[in-house]
């Protein structure tokens, strides 16, 4: 568990980041960049005689789903919401982890479905404004659809390693994020314009940190904490970075939120962290 907490303080800051000095860049390159930065951190570490040969093209389909397809349209979102939007309507994963979780092992658990509906009244509550626009439902189908790529990425690695305990972790995420940076390659080939491409220090400098700590350090340890909890707990852990992504977004960017919609949704939010960690466990 300490692995998820640890990753979700890192992710915390990430939103701010990615808002405050990211955003005049084409997101699909931001994204490929990323991916390309923590495949290379990792590589050094493969070793393809030491690799299970079965596994090879589910962990290409992970890192594709997981990191790519999410990253694809978590970046894109940024170009239509806020950081705290963002931060607040990543938790949504939970609900797609039970969902997911629960078709997989084929049993209902209402409980999960409790916490879920609470969890995203509580979500509306703190989002609700009274003159959303068009490009706020553009921003909220991307992150949600970044959601549900990283819920599947999560239960199908967990799968995999529950039943393959033997695999070193530190070999086969090169294989990981490969298939995430080939995925994210092929839409950068098509909508980057690499000749007029300019980046600043200071956003290499934000994209070498989001690549190798966010992305690559902050993703191996996230699936291997993923690896060490059961379904319930990962899905309530999925939401620590919510309130501590908000807080970064209001003090590292001074972004503006209506502080009783936020205190109320956060209560709610925390009612249903209550209900998941309580009951779930008598089920």
């Amino acid at each position: 568990m300490i692995y998820l907490i640890i990753v979700s303080i890192i992710w915390a800051l990430s939103f701010s980041l990615i808002k405050g000095v990211l955003t005049s860049l084409d997101p699909v390159f931001v994204a490929f960049a990323r991916l390309l930065i923590s495949f290379i951190i990792f590589l050094p570490f493969f070793r393809f005689t030491e690799l299970n040969k079965k596994y090879f093209f589910h962990f290409l389909l992970i890192g594709a789903v997981q990191y790519g397809f999410m990253y694809l349209a978590y970046i894109y979102s940024y170009q239509y919401l806020k950081a705290y939007e963002i931060a607040i309507l990543t938790i949504f994963t939970p609900l797609f982890i039970v969902i997911l979780y629960d078709l997989w092992i084929k049993k209902f658990i209402p409980t999960h479905w409790v916490k879920a509906l609470l969890a995203i009244l509580g979500a509306g509550i703190i989002v609700y404004s009274e003159t959303i626009q068009m490009g706020f439902w553009i921003g909220i189908i991307l992150v949600q659809f970044s959601n549900i790529m990283f819920a599947l990425g999560q239960i199908y690695y967990k799968k995999i390693i529950e039943r393959e305990t033997t695999f070193e972790s530190k070999n086969h995420y090169a294989i990981i994020f490969l298939g995430a940076v080939l995925m994210a390659s092929i839409f950068s080939y098509f909508t980057t314009d690499y000749k007029s491409l300019v980046i600043s220090f200071e956003q290499l400098i934000t994209l070498l940190y989001l690549g190798a700590i966010a992305s690559g350090i902050g993703f191996y340890l996230w699936n291997i904490g993923v690896t060490k909890v059961k379904a319930g707990s990962l899905a309530v852990l999925n939401n620590l970075k919510i309130p501590l992504g908000v807080l970064s977004a209001i003090i590292l960017l001074g972004e503006s939120v209506n502080l009783t919609q936020f205190i109320l949704g956060s209560i709610i939010i925390l009612i249903a962290l209550f209900l998941k960690e309580n009951f779930t466990n008598k089920i």
